[in-house]
């Protein structure tokens, strides 16, 4: 065998279906359009956010055992919970900033809530048209780029897709994870 199919051989680790490295795989070769990679990098947050906002405006019951902490629930921190946990396990550095950028997510969540008590527009007004706007963009862009994938792996993509970002930025800054 010639020395550089030797070391092209050796330089191309399999990607094990599930890792992380096998989704960013996936997702890249869904996205190639140059349009629709600004597309989906501009509404792939926001459509986390809107449908982040949505799952907080859902009312959340009165549990008795969480006492005084009862107001600091609500549906979303299950969402967020099971988010950084899938993440944690496909890559505990992505997910570490991942989580940070939920916090935010969180953080301007309840600036809309306050903004409702003083008379703004609802949570869910604000999230919906958030996510329902980014939905549509991104489906045009899904379009534009004209191919299909899997049932699985489009559902999958709604949680691949803010972590295939933050993958660039670690990728742009070399920053192995």
């Amino acid at each position: 065998m010639p020395k550089n199919k030797q070391k092209l051989k050796a330089s191309s680790a399999p990607v094990k279906p599930g890792g992380v490295e096998f989704y960013f795989d996936k997702f890249a070769a869904a996205h190639q359009n140059p349009a629709n990679k600004l597309i989906y990098t501009v509404f792939i947050p926001l459509m986390a956010f809107g449908l982040f906002g949505l799952v907080w405006a859902i009312p959340f019951p009165y549990i008795k055992f969480l006492g005084q902490f009862n107001q600091d629930f609500n549906w979303s921190s299950f969402l967020l919970a099971f988010s950084i946990y899938y993440y944690l396990r496909l890559s505990p550095l992505l997910s570490y900033f991942m989580l940070f950028i939920l916090l935010i997510y969180c953080y301007l969540i309840t600036e809309i809530q306050q903004w409702q008590k003083a008379g703004g527009p609802a949570l869910w007004l604000i999230c919906g048209v958030i996510f329902l706007f980014s939905c549509i963009v991104l489906y045009a862009g899904y379009k534009r780029e004209g191919k299909k994938l899997s049932f699985e792996y489009r559902y999958k993509n709604i949680l691949i897709a803010p972590l295939f970002l933050v993958h660039l930025v670690f990728k742009r800054f070399s920053v192995k994870y």
